[in-house]
């Protein structure tokens, strides 16, 4: 009896010291796994394009607040509702005040200006010494005579070091766009839509480079006519058919440009937006619209819009909308969709991004 007893307490002495060890923890041999954050809250954005601002600047234009204060471009901007700069990038630009400028240095001033503002970023390499869009797409001089395979290189270098000065200087953009307005392609002629599988081979250098890196930011590949699904159809089918590496549909709307009211045609770019979701699984955002500076209630109505539209996609696919040069006032730029007042002050067209 007596052995047995002995035998019971110490059985019981041992279950409950092992019973202490493991809630104690002293027999615990992983480490505790660090607590799964919340999920980050979506946040639209609201946008503009200012490429043109510190030729503006330098030129010496002034920005008025509709008191009549003098006032940074970039407060105004924010003061209306915008949350986003767009900033687009030239490889060798020449001095040009209207098609010039936007050097990679350049570029990283002005990121680091807008962040201090709150700011988010998005970079637009146009890989070109000037403007690259749907009727241009002219190689950097310095690379007219590479072959396809320095191409390559070339864009993935170049697409690498401006991020990496950015990321020196404090700065890492949310979003990417590896080319302006693609759907003819890029580097003529050895990146021609014609030629998808070269022009494939390019963008995803592109994609390549920006994940190097931060993988988090986002590659942007950018349509022109975002009312216009079959173009759309057509070049997302030959990405996907030549295996495009890429995270958002960048799309372009400027009813202006088509010689019609947005009221003809947002109906279009809405359910274009919606199919471009459904059809490739990916996120979508006007990254490029605008609207003629002398219609100021229709330009403020087609901002509307266009905000609404892209908000109706589900899941909020549907990332922002961005203006294109609202602060490139007619006098100094010459463009017809600025929204901005030839008195300096901004058009109440921009109120539309206060909602």
């Amino acid at each position: 009896m007596m052995k047995i007893t002995v035998r019971f307490r110490f059985v019981l002495v041992a279950i409950v010291t092992l019973l202490f060890m493991a809630c104690s923890g002293a027999q615990t041999t992983e480490p505790t796994p660090e607590p799964i954050p919340p999920p980050a809250s979506f946040a639209f954005s609201k946008g503009a394009d200012v490429g043109w601002l510190p030729q503006m600047e330098a030129t010496g234009y002034k920005f008025y607040d509709t008191d009549g204060t003098a006032k940074d471009c970039l407060q105004l901007l924010k003061d209306r509702g915008i949350n986003t700069i767009r900033l687009r990038v030239f490889v060798n630009p020449s001095n040009d005040k209207a098609s010039g400028h936007c050097s990679p240095a350049e570029t990283v001033v002005m990121a680091v200006r807008a962040q201090k503002m709150g700011m988010r970023i998005m970079i637009d390499f146009h890989y070109s010494d000037t403007w690259a869009d749907p009727a241009h797409q002219t190689k950097p001089a310095a690379w007219t005579n590479h072959s396809f395979a320095e191409l390559q290189n070339d864009v993935y270098k170049h697409t690498f070091d401006v991020l990496t000065a950015l990321k020196t200087a404090g700065v890492t953009p949310e979003w990417v766009q590896v080319g302006n307005e693609i759907p003819g392609g890029m580097l003529w002629p050895e990146g021609k839509s014609s030629n998808f599988s070269q022009l494939a081979q390019l963008l995803n250098k592109g994609y390549e480079a920006t994940k190097a890196v931060n993988s988090n930011i986002k590659v942007i590949v950018h349509v022109d006519e975002g009312n216009n699904n079959a173009k759309f159809r057509w070049f997302f089918d030959s990405a996907k058919a030549n295996s495009v590496k890429y995270d958002v549909i960048g799309l372009s709307y400027y009813p202006y440009w088509i010689k019609s009211d947005y009221t003809a045609t947002i109906l279009d770019l809405e359910n274009n937006l919606k199919d471009m979701v459904s059809s490739y699984g990916k996120e979508v955002m006007v990254v490029e619209v605008g609207g003629d500076y002398t219609l100021v209630q229709n330009t403020k109505d087609m901002l509307v819009a266009v905000l609404k539209a892209v908000k109706s996609v589900p899941d909020n696919k549907g990332l922002g909308v961005i203006y294109w040069e609202p602060e490139g006032e007619k006098s100094w730029s010459g463009y017809q969709l600025n929204a901005w007042q030839s008195n300096g002050k901004p058009s109440p067209a921009l109120d539309a991004f206060k909602n």
